[in-house]
């Protein structure tokens, strides 16, 4: 602990955004960097607690009360060190994932929290600009083979971990670049795809093969995988999207946010020649969803230059404190302004969405909404409350609801749960012989830091059906649920 008093004498002090006017002309990311002297005062604040409930805080284990000390320090090699030993992909989770960390930090329990979020990122960040994240291709080769299906986080994870343990892993995925939901639905003001880029390019420096473009069950057969492969990972995410069926559904301009996102990430990286096939640009734009996705497309409808946006959800508005029932070190549900939500538009909680009006063409004209109150575990609606709200555009982020049940699932013949998810075992392993599955397809839709618990955990279980043993860490079980969301 470097400095016994310093969660006394410093107050919690987290990076600037950049100006709002500024900011929504570009699509790069939203902070503004933070000097590192003030960054070690932050982990200063770090009290080296007897019990660190920041580790039960994050699925991952992270070894935080010691790498805030080696920042403190100024050690930042170790630090990194310590960082990379319980997480592969710091440089996502430090910039995406709530920190569920910070909630569970005993500081927090009648003081303002360490910012372990932001050191996390920072360590990993200069360890990239200093040039000490490097390759760690294995020793010796295995001679056995792996197929990881997905190449989002919890895809990743498990790839990483199965290559560096010595085994020939190959990732496929369908679309034409690696990431997954990273790459096509995190915005670039969230995460910057050359942060992917990056780490994609140090796994293959130790020996990960990547096969983009290649649907899986379609471009080739599941029997063909499993004769080719070892064991094969199911990292396929949860990307079956809820939707909404009411009347008026079938109007033009009704959209997924996943229909929607990929189009401004391509917009923002200049990969379009045209203008993107669905733009916000000079529409009224409402948002079904009032979370993270519909945070995300919030910010993208404004960088397109929407003429307003409006985010409508069903739940009642969180308290700004803690509820009495998600006591600490739990994760609250209270309410959050993320940097998209100070930009434009409006929040509106409390709503329910009854219809879609549309012209004579087809075409979205407005939303038919209500007011409505949660009464005995059900939304009531508030009479007198009915109103149109105008809408040129709509996109549904109301969340998943399990992996898609395509070809390959259904050719593999594997389990699927009563939640919609790919059923597997204490072992990650499926009911098929050889089959593995991590992340979103198995637990249903969560955060990354979860998939990326998946994916080591996981890849612990398929390292162990290989050789017989392994020596790979495996944070979690698939049952676990911790104290985090």
């Amino acid at each position: 602990m470097g400095d016994p008093r310093g969660f006394l004498k410093t107050a919690r002090e987290t990076p600037k955004r950049r100006p709002i006017d500024v900011r929504i002309q570009d699509w790069r990311e939203v902070y503004e960097a933070q000097d590192f002297a003030v960054l070690q005062k932050q982990a200063s604040r770090c009290m080296d607690c007897g019990i660190p409930f920041c580790h039960e805080g994050c699925p991952l284990g992270n070894l935080i009360p010691e790498w805030n000390d080696l920042i403190w320090r100024d050690e930042k090699s170790e630090a990194m060190d310590r960082l990379h030993a319980t997480n592969n992909f710091p440089e996502f989770t430090g910039r995406l994932c709530p920190a569920p960390c910070e909630t569970a930090c005993v500081l927090g329990i009648n003081a303002d929290p360490v910012t372990i979020k932001q050191v996390e990122l920072r360590i990993v960040e200069e360890a990239f600009g200093n040039g000490i994240v490097k390759p760690l291709a294995p020793d010796r080769l295995s001679g056995k083979t792996v197929a990881v299906i997905g190449s989002g986080p919890a895809g990743l994870a498990a790839a990483q971990q199965l290559t560096r343990a010595g085994h020939t892993v190959v990732v496929y995925e369908r679309a034409e670049k690696v990431g997954g939901l990273l790459r096509y639905g995190i915005p670039e003001f969230k995460m910057e795809k050359s942060v992917i880029d990056r780490r994609i390019s140090q796994m293959e420096k130790e020996g990960t093969r990547f096969r983009t473009g290649v649907n899986v069950g379609v471009d080739v057969t599941a029997a063909s995988m499993r004769s080719k492969y070892d064991a094969i990972v199911i990292a396929v995410g949860a990307t079956k999207w809820r939707d909404l069926a009411i009347p008026g559904r079938e109007l033009s301009g009704i959209h997924q946010a996943m229909e929607f996102l990929p189009w401004g990430n391509k917009q923002a990286l200049n990969e379009l020649a045209e203008t993107p096939l669905i733009n916000a640009a000079g529409k009224n734009v409402i948002i079904l969803g009032g979370g993270d996705t519909g945070a995300d497309c919030l910010g993208t409808a404004i960088r397109q230059g929407a003429a307003s946006v409006t985010q409508i959800e069903i739940m009642a508005r969180p308290t700004e404190e803690r509820p009495s029932s998600q006591p600490w070190p739990t994760y609250p549900m209270i309410y959050r302004v993320s940097s998209a939500h100070e930009e434009a538009g409006e929040r509106l909680y409390a709503i329910s969405t009854e219809a879609f009006i549309g012209d004579q063409s087809g075409n979205l004209t407005a939303l038919k909404i209500v007011e409505t109150k949660f009464v005995d575990g059900k939304f009531e609606k508030i009479p007198g409350t009915e109103r149109d709200l105008k809408a040129d555009l709509v996109f549904l982020a109301m969340g998943f609801t399990g992996p898609e049940q395509n070809e390959f699932i259904k050719d593999l013949h594997v389990t699927i749960d009563d939640r919609g998810n790919i059923k597997r075992d204490a072992k990650f392993a499926s009911d098929v012989d050889g089959v593995f599955v991590c992340g979103d397809a198995g637990r249903g839709q969560s955060l990354i830091v979860w998939a990326i618990a998946e994916g080591r955990s996981a890849a612990a279980a398929v390292d162990e059906f290989l050789v017989g043993r392994t020596q790979l860490p495996a944070p979690i079980a698939p049952t676990d649920r911790s104290l985090t969301i």
